[in-house]
C-alpha cells in the first residue's frame, strides 16, 4: 500500500516509487537540518556557560571576595560586576573548588575550543544545502554498508515449478464488448447451433443507449490486444477477463486497463505468447488507411499502453488482422465494394507510423471490416438486416489467382437494397467454422458456415438473422464448429430446423431463393 502523507503530512496521497523515494529523501534533508539546528542550539548554551566558568577562574580571587561579603545576592553582583547572565552567575557559584585546578581549566579550555569548531561546523551546513546532501549521502552509505548484506532466499526457476496458468483450463471463449465500454467472456459451448434464420439467444442484458459492438472466439490463455480509437494498444490475458452469464453486462473495460480518459477501445485481437517473433499485424481503418507491423513491436506493452498507429483527425481503427508476412487481404465496405491485395504491398512500418491507402472509397462510403484471404476459403458478408452470403475468395482474384493492386476502388461484393440494408460486417470463413452474428440490442446466433448459400459477388444473399424492428447486425465472430449438437426432437420443437433443407423446399415447390425467403418469412 503506497498510500502516505506527504506535504508535511498534511495531504495523503497514493506515490509511485519514484515519489516515495523523494519523500524520503525530503524528509531526511529535513531530519538533518532540524538535527543540526538542535546540535547548535545545545553547543552555544554549553558555551555560553563555559565562557562564564573561564572568566570567573581568570579572577577567582574577586569572585570568592564578592561571595564571601555577599549575604544573598552573589548573583547579582557577580552579574552586575563582570556582564554575566544569570545561567553563568548560577554556574559559578555551584562550581566546585576542585574546579581551581590546573587540570579541570585545562579541560574546560579543551572543551570550549571544540564547541566553537562545532558551532562554526553547524552553521556553515546550515547555510549550504549542497552539504546537507553532502552528509545524506555519507548517512545513506554507511546504512548500505551496514544493511546491504547479500540475499538470504535465492530466487530462481525451479524445474517443473507450477505456474498459475497450469490452473486455468485452456477452453474456446466469447468475448463480447458493448459500446459503453462493457467486457466479458463467456465458453463458446454456451451459444449452441441454430439453424439459419432464427431469431438467435440473448447474449447479453444491455442499457438503453449501450449496444454490443464486438464480439470475437479466443482461447482463455491467449493474449488480448485492445486497440483504441486514439492509436494506444493495451494487452491482457484472455482468463483475466471475468466470466459472466449470457444475460450479464460484464465489467467495465476501465476496471481491467488504464485507458486514458474519453478513449475507446475500437478494435480488439488475440494472438497467442509464441506468436510474438514471427507475426505481423495488419490494420485498417474506417478511412481505407492500411498498416503492416511486426508484431514483436507490441512485445513490451506498459499497462498504461504503448503507441501502435497514428490516425488522422476524423479517422478511427476498424479491424485489425494477425498475419505471417505473405497473405492477400480484402477489405469490404459498407456500401458493397471490396478490394483484396497482397500484404506485402504495404511495407513494414513502426508504432508511430500513419499506413498507407488501401481502398480509395466513394461518397459516403466507408470500410466495416477486413480479413485474411485464404486460398480455400469464402468471404462471408453479413448486412444490417440480418442477410448473408459466402463468396468464394477466388472470385476477387484477377483471373482467379492474382490479387489486385492496393489503393483502388475495388469490386462488387454486395448487392445492398433496402431490403439487406447495408454491409455491416466479413469474415473469412471456411464449411468447418461456425458463426455468431450479434445485434446491436444484445442478441447473438450461431450458425454453421456451411448451411450459409455460397453465391457470387453480385447477389443479395439469405436471411441468417431475424432482427427486430430499429435494431441491426453490427458484428460477427466465426468459432469452431460445435461437436454436440441438438437433438432432432429438440431442434424442431425450438424452430432451429426443418425436416427438408432449405434447398431441397425449394427444389420441391419449385420457388426461387427470394420468393423462398419471403414465404418462410
Amino acid at each position: 500500500n503506497m498510500l502516505a502523507l506527504v506535504k508535511r503530512q498534511t495531504q495523503p496521497k497514493v506515490l509511485t516509487l519514484k515519489e516515495v523515494i523523494e519523500e524520503y529523501l525530503e524528509f531526511q534533508e529535513e531530519h538533518i537540518v532540524r538535527r543540526t539546528e538542535y546540535d547548535l542550539k545545545k553547543a552555544e548554551e554549553r558555551a555560553h556557560l563555559l565562557e562564564g566558568l573561564l572568566t570567573a577562574l581568570d579572577h577567582i580571587d574577586e569572585v570568592i571576595r564578592i561571595i564571601r561579603e555577599s549575604y544573598d545576592d552573589a548573583a547579582e553582583r557577580l552579574m552586575d560586576r563582570y556582564g554575566l547572565s544569570d545561567v553563568q552567575a548560577k554556574a559559578i557559584l555551584e562550581m566546585r573548588l576542585r574546579a581551581l585546578q590546573g587540570l579541570d581549566r585545562e579541560k574546560l579550555n579543551a572543551e570550549y575550543a571544540e564547541l566553537e569548531i562545532k558551532m562554526t561546523y553547524c552553521r556553515e551546513l546550515l547555510a549550504d544545502p549542497l552539504k546537507i546532501k553532502a552528509v545524506l549521502r555519507e548517512e545513506l552509505l554507511v546504512l548500505k554498508d551496514k544493511f546491504g548484506d547479500e540475499r538470504r532466499t535465492e530466487i530462481r526457476d525451479v524445474e517443473n515449478e507450477i505456474d498459475i496458468e497450469d490452473l486455468i483450463e485452456e477452453e474456446e471463449c466469447v468475448f463480447t464488448l458493448t459500446n459503453g465500454g462493457y467486457i466479458k467472456r463467456l465458453p463458446a459451448t454456451e451459444y449452441r447451433a441454430q439453424g439459419r434464420g432464427g431469431r438467435g439467444v440473448r447474449a447479453m442484458t444491455t442499457r438503453e443507449e449501450d449496444y454490443v459492438e464486438t464480439v470475437f472466439t479466443a482461447s482463455t490463455h491467449d493474449y488480448i490486444l485492445f486497440f483504441t480509437d486514439a492509436g494506444q494498444v493495451y494487452r491482457l490475458k484472455g482468463y483475466k477477463i471475468p466470466v459472466a452469464g449470457k444475460t450479464a453486462r460484464g465489467t467495465n473495460l476501465i476496471n481491467l486497463i488504464q485507458t486514458e480518459s474519453g478513449e475507446k477501445v475500437s478494435a480488439m485481437l488475440h494472438c497467442r505468447p509464441e506468436d510474438l517473433d514471427s507475426m505481423f499485424i495488419f490494420m485498417a481503418t474506417r478511412r481505407g488507411t492500411v498498416k503492416r507491423m511486426p508484431l514483436s513491436a507490441l512485445k513490451n506493452i506498459r499497462v498504461s499502453g504503448i503507441r501502435a498507429l497514428s490516425i488522422d483527425e476524423g479517422d478511427e481503427l476498424i479491424d485489425v488482422r494477425l498475419t505471417d508476412g505473405d497473405q492477400n487481404i480484402i477489405i469490404a465496405t459498407r456500401m458493397g465494394k471490396a478490394i483484396c491485395f497482397n500484404e506485402n504491398d504495404v511495407r513494414p512500418t513502426g508504432r508511430q507510423a500513419r499506413g498507407v491507402r488501401g481502398i480509395r472509397l466513394r461518397g459516403d462510403d466507408y470500410c466495416v471490416g477486413a480479413g485474411r484471404a485464404g486460398g480455400g476459403d469464402e468471404l462471408l458478408t453479413v448486412t444490417e438486416k440480418g442477410y448473408g452470403k459466402r463468396t468464394p475468395v477466388s472470385e476477387y482474384l484477377r483471373g482467379g489467382e492474382e490479387p489486385q493492386s492496393r489503393g483502388g476502388l475495388g469490386v462488387i461484393n454486395y448487392k445492398i437494397s433496402s431490403k439487406t440494408g447495408y454491409v455491416a460486417d466479413v469474415k473469412v470463413v471456411s464449411e468447418t467454422d461456425d458463426i455468431l452474428l450479434v445485434s446491436d440490442d444484445g442478441t447473438m446466433i450461431r450458425v454453421a458456415a456451411s448451411e450459409i448459400s455460397v453465391q457470387s459477388r453480385a447477389t443479395m444473399g439469405v436471411r441468417l438473422m431475424k432482427v427486430a424492428p430499429d435494431t441491426r447486425v453490427i458484428s460477427i465472430a466465426k468459432t469452431e464448429a460445435e461437436e454436440e449438437q441438438e437433438d432432432d426432437a429438440e431442434a424442431l420443437e425450438n424452430g432451429n430446423v426443418s425436416e427438408l433443407s432449405d434447398t431441397e423446399i425449394m427444389q420441391e415447390q419449385d420457388l426461387d431463393e427470394e420468393t423462398y425467403e419471403e414465404t418462410a418469412e
